[in-house]
Order: structure tokens, then sequence, then C-alpha cells
């Protein structure tokens, strides 16, 4: 039985936005720490009791979005206590909500409790449930993930053989 290659093996991976992207949010605890910010806790001491991410993981993370951009710490200072630090996303962060959306989505629908998922997001002007879509360039949404398909951009180089 003859089988044909993918397409994809003949372009090269060293410069892939995926592998580029995960090697800052493919840990775990990223994801989790981002969640806390986007569902607004922005508190070091608070993120960490709400999430269970370790303190010095958690400093790490932190640490780790900040340099690249995704948050920026902002100065808070407690009354009667020093000067601290809460994380608000920035433009790059919050481009990241989709991604978010869509892995709530795909936690509802495979992994939430028989009740339900614990969280929803909301569109705030109506009330309606937000869910991430598949939508191309000319406004078309694509109901079927097969319907969309790799294809090499113009970053893409031939892979070395």
């Amino acid at each position: 039985m003859d089988t044909v290659a993918p397409p994809a093996l003949a372009w090269s991976t060293a410069n892939c936005q995926v592998a580029r992207a995960m090697a800052v949010l493919g840990e775990k605890s990223t994801v989790v720490v981002l969640r806390e910010v986007f569902n607004g806790v922005r508190r070091f001491d608070d993120v960490q009791r709400h999430s269970g991410v370790p303190r010095q993981v958690l400093s790490n993370r932190l640490a780790l979005l900040v340099e690249h951009d995704v948050l920026r710490r902002v100065p808070y200072r407690p009354e009667h206590g020093r000067e601290r630090h809460e994380y608000r996303l920035t433009q790059k962060g919050l481009d990241l909500y989709p991604v978010l959306a869509a892995l709530a989505d795909w936690g509802a629908r495979y992994y939430a409790d028989a009740d339900g998922p614990p969280v929803e997001i909301a569109h705030r002007d109506c009330g309606a449930a937000v869910h991430a879509t598949l939508t191309c360039e000319a406004g078309h949404r694509l109901d079927d993930p097969r319907a969309a398909a790799p294809r090499p951009g113009p970053g893409a180089r031939p892979r070395d053989t």
C-alpha cells in the first residue's frame, strides 16, 4: 500500500510559531496563572492561594510572563504596608483570551463534572455564553475543524534534507 507523505514534512519547523508560543505557555502552571489573571485575581498572594501553584513556581511563571510582555507589574501599597505588585494583562496577554476560551470550551465538553463546568464565559452586553470559533479572514465560520488546513506561510522555509 502506497502512502503519500503529508506536505508538512517538506517544511522546516525550526521557526514554528506554535513551538515558540509553547516555550512561553507550555507549563500547566503558566496557563493556570493566566486563568487567574483573566478572572481578575492579580495579586501574588491571591493567585497563589486560589490556584495552589507553589510560591517559587508562581514567582518564576509571573517573571516569565512579564519578560515576554504578556503581563505587566503594577505597584500598589496596602495600608501600612510595603509596596507590592499586582499583575495586569498587556495587549499581548489579552490576545490570549480566545486561547483560554478554547481551552475552557474543550475542558467543559470533555472534563466537566456531571453538573457542568464551574465557570462559563459570558458576553457582558447580553449575558449569552461565549465560545471560541474558527473563522477565516473572509468571515466564514468553520463549524468543522477539518474545513481548515495548514499551508506554508510567508515565513516557511524548506526542510533541510
